[in-house]
């Protein structure tokens, strides 16, 4: 049966579209770092644009992305033939982006429709009490679903603060990345390991540690801060939120929906089926298939079921998971060649990163593992960068669970630890940005969010590394 869905989908594809019926596969040794220069490109944009040109950017960022990926899809073109660029653009995303974005979009508006209803005062205590709450839910209900449900009541506990940008840094770095480690629910490189045949237990029994180590330390940096500011600082004597009442949740019917979007993730891991479709030489299985449609429609549900009362209350606008949508379909496309480029191996342009992870002896060095690819989970999407480095480590998931074990922890605990990075290191992070922007809180800039990252996350890194990855 299989055989047969492949070979119809083929004869369709070569009837319909016969450029794009040719080879998916390309040799990214051959390739030359200039092409990088989109992808550098769309960083830049990203990093500087908004800094310089606010206006500009928040009227035509789409454009600049569209631009970026037409930047590297012609030129491949025309070097590759228009076949090559279109199976590499169709792969993209049909096998990436299209399910990270209908995930996203599901998390999003199911967490967008539960109003958390009642005045908090953000307090040091409560506000690290919403953290620690936070970073345990980015496990089970993923960054984006943890970082969508709770950001919203967490700004209107502090909108009477004089100074509240800290609260959402450290927001960012605890329930929109360090918290999601512990199962492949919590990111999306967890997930993509847990597809190749990792343990759904297996990273929490193996980065448990590092992951407490790293929440407890930021956690008490963050009620110290927190605590100097409010004493220093005190609130504004009108609070902006009026009281509302007692603590309680509008839209509960998508806890309900939510159960959902968990229930088919864990389906499409678990559920093995020889059924599958070509589209033009990506193969997309009918369990993935099924999820995505699944998911697309847990979107639509939830939207429709939701009182308008409820999106009201929450402010919920779509202009957050747009800006997500436009700048990541740009970052999937022009990463394509970084990938292929990294792929090769010590023989392609990016040799010396591939080799600096391995010790003299052959063996694979952990720490080395575990700040590769953090660094370039950093700027690259984490989920492609840590397929490269599971399969850089053999990509055996049984012996990287048992005689590699500690490098497969630093290449999970790499790639969701250091997400937290930048704004582009994991989606959650441009989308709580977006969200806080919207109201009225002036976050940092690109370059002033690493500036805080800089300053506590990697010298923790830095920690973690002589305690857990040596």
């Amino acid at each position: 049966m299989q055989k047969t869905i492949r070979q119809g989908a083929a004869a369709a594809a070569l009837l319909l579209l016969p450029a794009l019926a040719c080879a998916a596969d390309f040799d990214g040794g051959q390739l030359s770092p200039l092409w990088g220069v989109p992808f550098a490109g769309i960083l830049l944009s990203i990093a500087l644009l908004p800094l310089f040109t606010p206006a500009f950017w928040h009227h035509h960022y789409g454009k600049i992305s569209a631009a970026w990926a037409l930047a590297f899809l012609l030129p491949f073109a025309a070097t590759y033939g228009a076949g090559m660029a279109g199976v590499q653009l169709v792969h993209a995303l049909v096998a990436e982006y299209i399910p990270f974005i209908i995930l996203l979009t599901a998390l999003f508006t199911v967490a967008g429709g539960i109003h958390i209803r009642g005045n908090l005062r953000g307090t040091p205590g409560l506000n690290t009490a919403i953290l620690a709450i936070g970073a345990v839910l980015a496990s089970f209900m993923g960054t984006t679903g943890a970082s969508m449900l709770l950001i919203r009541p967490l700004i209107r506990a502090n909108d009477n603060r004089p100074r509240k940008v800290h609260v959402i840094v450290f927001f960012i770095f605890i329930v929109s990345n360090a918290g999601g480690a512990l199962t492949p629910l919590g990111d999306p490189p967890l997930f993509l390991g847990f597809l190749k045949g990792v343990g759904f237990f297996w990273t929490a029994q193996n980065i448990l540690f590092e992951t407490l180590f790293i929440l407890a330390v930021l956690l008490a940096l963050f009620y110290a801060i927190d605590r100097r500011f409010y004493r220093k600082d005190g609130v504004l004597s009108a609070d902006p939120t009026p009281d509302t009442g007692r603590l309680g949740f509008d839209g509960t019917a998508n806890f309900w929906l939510l159960g959902g979007v968990v229930a088919l993730v864990l389906l499409s891991g678990f559920w093995k089926s020889p059924v599958a479709f070509d589209v033009f030489g990506t193969e997309v299985g009918l369990p993935g298939l099924v999820r995505d449609l699944g998911l697309a429609l847990i979107a639509v549900v939830s939207y429709k079921l939701t009182a308008p009362k409820v999106h009201a209350a929450n402010q919920f606008e779509w202009e957050p998971m747009a800006e997500v949508a436009k700048l990541f379909a740009g970052i999937f496309l022009t990463i394509i060649p970084v990938i292929a480029m990294l792929k090769a191996g010590t023989q392609g342009p990016f040799g010396a990163i591939v080799s600096a992870v391995t010790r003299a002896d052959g063996q694979p060095d952990p720490a080395m593992y575990f700040w590769a690819t953090g660094v370039l989970s950093s700027f690259l999407d984490n989920a492609p960068t840590y397929l490269v480095f599971f399969n850089t480590a053999g990509g055996d998931p049984a012996a990287l669970m048992t005689t590699y074990a500690s490098t497969l922890a630093a290449i999970s605990a790499g790639a969701v630890f250091m997400g937290a990075n930048t704004y582009i290191g994991n989606a959650p992070n441009l989308m709580v940005k977006a969200i806080a922007e919207s109201r009225g809180v002036r976050m940092p800039s690109f370059f002033g969010y690493m500036a805080w990252s800089l300053t506590i996350l990697v010298p923790l890194f830095v920690v973690s590394t002589f305690i857990f990855f040596r």
